[in-house]
């Protein structure tokens, strides 16, 4: 039997102009994220494609208790997280990108992009966002049309990383690969466990009492794996994986196949 591949929309190769990214929270696994996403936009554009736009979307502000296991210094507590992030990263790389100080809900709106990343701290967050994803479908070919969305989750010391298309990507034909044109949404395959190990933790008041709920490396090790994976969906042009689960108590990580 042939092994399995997804490959990438074929729009999202070459594409004329930035690809439109947005990043719902910037948070531990989000400030992460978005530095990632930096480094592959400006590694992508040495080689010759037009790079990313990224949109980071948060309603939070900064306290002294993200500090240490989030990428926040003194001088910006208080401000807004996405803010913050985004004025680093735009002095740091020179980009344009944009900080939206709101909650990516189906009340505020939502950007048009082709890929959405999301780093939420809940279940009902991440239905929220399906919700608003299965209605952003669209049959045209323009680069922006809503093709990807990677969500990131993570306990104490244990996260897992799940690539899903948005609605059905058409796959080349391929005569080593067996080509798969939709991966589901981590809703819909994880819902239950999902629904299950959600909770409502209040925000903690001290970096300490902070590392009780989620190590210091975890988030950054889930965010290094994920944007991996893109990163190598967009210099391959495929991938046989759509996915990974990550034990970094044990240091065991272990991919989830197509």
């Amino acid at each position: 039997m042939k092994p399995k591949a997804h490959f990438i929309a074929p729009e999202l190769l070459n594409p004329t102009n930035p690809i439109e990214v947005c990043l719902i929270g910037a948070g531990g696994t989000g400030s992460q994220v978005l530095t990632a996403l930096a480094r592959m936009s400006h590694s992508l554009q040495a080689l010759g494609h037009a790079g990313f736009q990224v949109s980071v979307w948060d309603d939070d502000i900064v306290t002294e208790a993200n500090r240490g296991r989030q990428l926040f210094a003194e001088c910006e507590v208080g401000l807004s997280k996405a803010s913050a992030l985004i004025t680093r990263c735009n002095r740091f790389f020179g980009t344009g990108w944009k900080a939206v100080n709101k909650k990516f809900d189906s009340q505020s709106g939502q950007a048009k992009a082709a890929i959405y990343i999301s780093c939420v701290d809940t279940a009902a967050a991440r239905f929220e966002i399906a919700e608003i994803l299965k209605g952003a479908t669209g049959g045209s070919h323009y680069v922006n049309v809503p093709r990807y969305w990677m969500d990131f989750g993570n306990g104490k010391d244990i996260g897992q990383i799940i690539l899903a298309t948005i609605g059905i990507i058409k796959q080349p034909k391929s005569v080593q690969f067996q080509t798969v044109e939709s991966l589901p949404f981590v809703t819909e395959e994880f819902g239950e466990l999902l629904r299950q190990s959600d909770n409502d933790d209040l925000p903690s008041c001290s970096l300490a009492e902070a590392l009780e709920k989620q190590d210091l490396f975890i988030n950054s090790t889930l965010a290094q794996m994920g944007c991996s994976l893109l990163w190598q969906l967009f210099r391959n042009g495929f991938t046989a994986q759509r996915g990974a689960f990550l034990n970094l108590a044990d240091f065991r990580a272990m991919p989830l196949p197509l």
